[in-house]
């Protein structure tokens, strides 16, 4: 198949042709804090499980590490990331902020807001 192939592009365009943009990005963390977000709440159910019958934190030295600050900004991330992507397609759905530039601005925004709110929720969690 490959050899009737007399196009000059290639077969499947990937990086060569599309660049990378805020809204591309966005997207792709929308898949990921899907899977960081399943994780991070069924680690927590487990934990809170665990405290609810012995009464102790499990892990707490690994909690409060430096290790732990990262587990719980990653997991936070994803969860407030997966809650203001599900805003944007919301906001998408009424026809708004369609075009790319105006994506691209929102995607930024949404990238930025998320960052801060996890590190602000990871610290008034873990009382830094």
């Amino acid at each position: 198949m490959a050899s009737q192939w007399n196009d000059k592009r290639p077969m499947a365009p990937h990086l060569q042709i599309w660049r990378w943009h805020p809204a591309m990005l966005s997207s792709i963390l929308h898949r990921i804090c899907a899977v960081i977000s399943y994780a991070f709440l069924i680690k927590l159910a487990i934990g809170l499980l665990y405290f609810k019958s012995t009464g102790e934190i499990p892990l707490s030295g690994l909690i409060y590490s430096p290790l732990g600050w990262i587990g719980f900004f990653i997991g936070f991330f994803g969860l407030i990331f997966m809650a203001f992507a599900q805003l944007r397609h919301l906001i998408w759905d009424r026809g708004h902020y369609l075009d790319p530039d105006k994506n691209n601005t929102m995607s930024w925004i949404m990238i930025i807001v998320v960052v801060i709110m996890s590190a602000a929720l990871t610290y008034m969690a873990l009382g830094g």
